[in-house]
């Protein structure tokens, strides 16, 4: 027994040497395999069907792109997009670039709306929930509260001698005198905090109202001001009280957050598995370019494979999409993993932990994206400007009405035209892999539009995902050639005025009224 013991020692040494960080990376992506993430996802959309169910009449919204992996796509009735940063502690903002104004007429329009997303930081709501939607609703109430006061003084001072209009006016002020337009925070948030958000409501609401945006449509669209709830897995609900939505004196927006706050082993009748909290989220670092459209096409398929096969069927599964989009015209490179590097000499045997080369992961993002955000829609026309913007996945079933292409997209061909004058093929890039490239390909853009658009064409402008390079390459089309009522003036109106940043993001808004997916990038937008 003393002789064996110099050898034990020796097994020992090796981990011995981790620190105590390496070690627990090592742990946590033991834990973090697929089968885990796939099972938790659906795990937390039994609990998002549940809540929906409760409120049948809501539709059912996604934040992303998070919120798109909590439900099948069919149950989606639209997508938004709001975003943690605008809500951290010291950082609150309200972006005019992600108005989701379309979420606001759908609510007003369905008596509410519910809304899906989580976090994995270990807190029940993401930031997201607790306080950037929070602040739009309050900045959007306060914005038509002012929009129907300006509205009665207006018509009081026309029509002062009609009495018919004028108790029409007291009626309205007796419904603003009940309008609520404060900030309605969670009560985890601190006071000190909620106080400095409260200081900036006004100056915020000055700059939704100075961007362009349709108040009136906001206010003929909502009867009752916008007010939050939050839903997690530990709120308590009474199946027997659930509250009838008639009895709301305001236009409730459910937010769901879909996970639990707590990692946890959990058993099944056929295997063991590691819950993770918010597995959706970050889904380059995990997904190996399954989507929520093709995790939700082979649902049960996956969560019965157990943690054994899963990876090998997902690879499959992934695989044959591949294949049918690249025989589609699509570029679709090849998906390749490689193992993970031992840690300090210690390894993690561990074949379901694979770390993914990102070389394809922004086109699947792209074509999920394309797929579940359109909500059915396959281009959008921006108002009568006889300009579209759509994604490349989308074109070849969108051609109605559109007499020219200005294709952006630097990994999709599409069949070009006879006719020069009627296609231009641009390989834009994001400014992620260039700074300039959006901006060098500019003048061409602009030169074909300008164009077509004498000539009377209507142009449809596209890029991978109809999100970002289009809408940014629309918008500087717009700023261009067209005058501040978006009428086409073959660019008079920019030669005589200097176009400024509060000018550009008005027509921006503009461009959102109509794509409501639009979600362009701050590096394009800079350019």
């Amino acid at each position: 027994m003393a002789a064996a013991a110099p050898e034990a020692a020796d097994e020992v040494a090796p981990s011995a040497t981790l620190s105590v960080y390496k070690a627990a990376r090592c742990i946590k992506r033991r834990a973090s395999t697929l089968y885990n993430a796939l099972r938790s996802v659906a795990e937390d959309a039994a609990f998002v069907a549940e809540v929906a169910a409760l409120w049948p009449s809501l539709p059912l919204v996604a934040n992303l792109r998070c919120g798109l992996w909590y439900a099948p796509p069919r149950a989606f009735a639209a997508t938004c997009y709001f975003k943690s940063t605008d809500g951290h502690a010291g950082n609150w903002s309200f972006s005019t670039a992600r108005l989701n104004l379309h979420l606001a007429l759908l609510a007003g329009e369905r008596g509410g709306c519910i809304i899906v997303d989580s976090t994995r930081r270990g807190k029940r709501f993401p930031d997201s929930m607790s306080k950037t939607i929070p602040i739009w609703c309050s900045v959007l109430n306060r914005a038509i509260e002012r929009h129907r006061l300006q509205a009665i003084h207006k018509s009081a001072e026309v029509n002062y001698q009609s009495s018919t209009l004028l108790n029409g006016d007291a009626e309205n002020n007796s419904d603003l005198s009940n309008w609520d337009s404060s900030v309605h925070l969670p009560v985890w948030v601190l006071g000190t905090e909620k106080n400095a958000i409260e200081g900036r409501i006004d100056e915020w609401t000055d700059q939704f109202e100075s961007c362009g945006a349709d108040i009136h449509s906001l206010a003929v669209g909502l009867q009752k001001p916008l007010r939050p709830l939050w839903i997690s897995q530990r709120t308590r609900i009474w199946l027997n009280e659930v509250p009838e939505l008639e009895s709301w004196d305001f236009t409730p927006i459910i937010l769901i957050s879909a996970s639990d706050a707590v990692a946890t082993q959990r058993m099944s009748s056929e295997f063991s598995w590691h819950y993770i909290p918010g597995a959706g989220d970050d889904e380059e670092s995990w997904a190996r370019g399954l989507t929520p459209t093709l995790f939700w096409k082979h649902s049960y398929d996956l969560i019965d494979a157990g943690p054994d096969r899963c990876n090998q069927i997902v690879a499959d599964i992934v695989e044959k999409d591949r294949v049918y989009r690249a025989q589609r015209g699509e570029h679709c490179p090849q998906i390749t993993c490689k193992s993970l590097r031992s840690l300090a000499g210690a390894k993690c045997n561990d074949d379901q932990t694979t770390e993914m080369c990102a070389m394809n992961l922004d086109h699947c993002t792209s074509t999920m994206d394309a797929h579940c955000s359109n909500n059915g829609l396959l281009l959008f026309w921006i108002g009568t400007s006889n300009l579209a913007v759509s994604s490349t996945f989308h074109v070849a079933g969108a051609l109605v009405g559109v007499d020219c292409i200005l294709n952006c997209d630097s990994t999709s061909k599409l069949p070009a035209s006879s006719s020069e004058n009627s296609y231009l093929e641009l390989s834009i890039v994001g400014s992620k892999d260039d700074r300039f490239s959006l901006m060098r390909n500019l003048p061409k853009a602009v030169d074909f539009a300008k164009r077509n658009l004498m000539a009377g064409r209507k142009i449809l402008v596209c890029c991978q995902n109809g999100e970002d390079i289009s809408i940014c390459v629309a918008l500087a089309i717009l700023a261009l050639l067209f005058d501040d009522n978006g009428c086409f003036d073959y660019g008079n109106y920019f030669v005589k005025r200097d176009v400024t940043k509060l000018e550009m993001r008005r027509r921006l808004v503009f461009i959102c009224k109509f794509a409501v997916n639009a979600r362009p990038s701050r590096g394009n937008l800079k350019q």
